[in-house]
């Protein structure tokens, strides 16, 4: 059976993973509780959405510089020399 809703986990009969239950844990998206098939999301609307903000820069993972290379060309430390 192929899911024609947004609302997937209304019931768990089309779900391969035997019902609509999930890991408890709510839909990132949308906040509903997820199911098995579009885990950890209630629908694969929910995960079309989440990837969406992946692709289009919504979601950033930032980084920073912690190591300075103000000496590019030295050859490493010149303690023991």
């Amino acid at each position: 059976m192929v899911p024609t809703a947004d609302n997937d986990n209304a019931s768990g009969a089309d779900h391969p993973a035997g019902g609509g239950g999930g890991d408890g844990k709510p839909c990132p998206v949308c906040g509903k509780p997820s199911i098995a098939r579009w885990r950890p999301f209630c629908s694969k609307r929910c995960a079309d959405v989440d990837l969406n903000r992946w692709l289009s820069g919504a979601y950033v993972i930032p980084a920073r510089d912690d190591d300075p290379r103000e000496d590019e060309g030295d050859e490493g430390p010149t303690i023991g020399r």
